[in-house]
């Protein structure tokens, strides 16, 4: 493909950029879409997969059939297979009418499957089906309907490990994976990076009536330096923080540091790993686990110390401990003792010495943070799950399951 051909996809596609990576990455595009295999799009969260489908769709003989793309992360579990497939009049409570599904309005198209890494395993049956034989059955059906739809699929996940941890099914992963295209993470295309730090400044000056924005060597170098672990939605989000709050708008490299965490330039995978449903890392919940275990025990201290000078009669707390473990932070429970004279001068009542479980610590500190990240977000569900790190029906079903 010629120098003007990329231009040509770039600027059609609003794609930035002149890095080896991201050229071969649409190059594959273009030569795939002559063809109706399926093809997984794999790359970090915010290095712009989504744009890889249009270009397949528009390159494609179904070009002029209908293109949807649907985020399985955001629908929630229970309503996933009625959005893809459809459903029947009375196929469940809320059915009071029949619904298409994507499968069958995108009929002679194509069909985008973003995040399809989240997809439940009952809806990988009936996706993998569809992708082999075409047909599928709407729910509360028994009629087989067909359909013509070519998918593209993408994910941030580490798609070995889902199978791995049985999140994935392996022969669907297979089916999908015909071709795959993988969009290369911001910090692998560091020459791409100034010109999209530039591109993203100018159009936020412009919408908000500011003087043009720019930077000086140091602090593009700065810029090429840094890790971008959200990758370009990092990058897009941060220019225009700088565009809005900087009043001097000739930028050097102390300006933005200020704006790139400081945990920047650390390493991290390539790829997001699964939410594993056992043998999960509580390396973080232990961090917030120990700073509440610690300001319960502040919170003994005051206690004890108000006991102090009493007459006897009362409560007595003693003998609290705390313990941390390699599998997570344990408080065992304090002695306490309440006198009653009007027994017994001597006879006292002493609580049970009790070991929290640790699988029940970690689910208050979930709550926790799901509570912190929803108040934060200003109770936008989207916001909070990319705070928390996880997709928005995952979040869903955690609300749902804690009753927030």
């Amino acid at each position: 493909m010629t120098q003007q051909e990329f231009f040509a996809i770039k600027q059609r596609f609003g794609i930035i950029g002149t890095s080896p990576l991201l050229n071969r990455g649409i190059e594959i595009a273009v030569q795939v879409a002559r063809t109706d295999l399926s093809v997984l799009i794999t790359g970090e969260s915010g290095v712009g997969k989504e744009h890889f489908p249009k270009i397949i769709h528009a390159y494609s003989a179904r070009k002029h059939g209908p293109y949807f793309a649907v985020n399985c992360g955001a629908i929630p579990e229970g309503t996933i297979d009625s959005e893809l497939f459809g459903h029947e009049k009375g196929a469940f409570t809320d059915a009071k009418n029949e619904h298409k599904g994507y499968f069958e309005i995108a009929d002679g198209g194509t069909l985008f499957l973003d995040e399809v890494g989240e997809l439940p395993l009952q809806t990988q049956v009936r996706l993998l089906r569809v992708l082999e034989t075409g047909e599928y059955l709407r729910m509360g059906s028994s009629t087989v309907r067909k359909t013509n739809v070519r998918v593209v699929a993408a994910t941030n996940l580490n798609m070995r490990q889902a199978i791995n941890d049985g999140r994935f099914r392996e022969d669907l992963y297979y089916r999908l994976n015909t071709v795959e295209i993988r969009v290369p993470a911001l910090r692998e295309r560091k020459e791409d990076i100034p010109l999209l730090f530039r591109k993203f400044a100018t159009d936020f000056c412009h919408r908000y009536q500011m003087p043009p924005l720019s930077l000086n060597e140091e602090a593009t170098r700065l810029l090429q330096e840094s890790y971008w672990r959200g990758n370009i939605r990092q990058l897009k989000n941060i220019a225009e923080q700088i565009c809005i709050i900087e009043l001097d708008h000739q930028i050097n490299a102390d300006t933005l540091r200020k704006y790139l965490p400081k945990e920047e330039n650390q390493q991290g995978l390539v790829l997001r790993e699964p939410q594993q449903q056992s043998g999960k890392d509580y390396s973080h919940e232990i961090g917030i686990l120990y700073n509440m275990v610690m300001q319960n025990k502040k919170d003994l201290e005051e206690l004890k110390e108000m006991m102090k000078g009493g007459t006897g009669d009362g409560l007595q707390v003693t003998g609290d401990r705390l313990r941390v473990t390699g599998d997570g932070v344990h408080e065992t429970a304090p002695t306490i003792t309440i006198s009653q004279p009007e027994v017994s001068a001597r006879k006292q009542i002493e609580a049970e010495e009790i070991e929290t479980e640790p699988s029940l610590r970690i689910e208050d500190a979930e709550i926790e943070r799901i509570k912190r990240a929803l108040e934060v977000s200003g109770g936008n569900r989207k916001v909070a799950a990319d705070k928390l790190d996880i997709s928005e029906r995952t979040l869903y079903r955690k609300i749902k399951e804690y009753g927030l």
